[in-house]
């Protein structure tokens, strides 16, 4: 699994943007910080097409259920995986996921 960094794409299961703002900015990869433990919620997602009478787009990222590593900490934070996965605030309630497409670097790995 890869460390996620602030050049990730990390979109909703309809396709939805989930934006960035890192709470760390000590260490980085290529420039770009390292996500941590709880960065990737409470953000806004841009751009979900999930609209209708009775859809709701995905507007913001919720809990997540995996994705932190379990061995690797800034500053007492678990880092980010590639593995991220959880809920948005889209229709159907409890059912829509986020999760990353590209982790924004290739150079370190680490095991959950």
């Amino acid at each position: 699994m890869r460390l996620v960094d602030t050049s990730f794409d990390v979109r909703c299961d309809h396709d939805g943007k989930v934006e960035n703002n890192p709470s760390q900015h000590w260490v980085e990869i290529a420039g770009h910080p390292v996500l941590v433990d709880d960065d990737p919620q409470g953000r806004a997602i841009a751009r979900c097409p999930n609209i209708g009478a009775t859809m709701k787009p995905c507007v913001k990222t919720l809990r997540v259920f995996t994705g932190y590593s379990e061995w690797i900490r800034i500053d007492g934070d678990a880092v980010v995986l590639d593995s991220l996965d959880g809920l948005t605030d889209g229709t159907v309630p409890g059912t829509v996921h986020y999760r990353v497409r590209i982790p924004g670097q290739s150079f370190v790995e680490a095991s959950a």
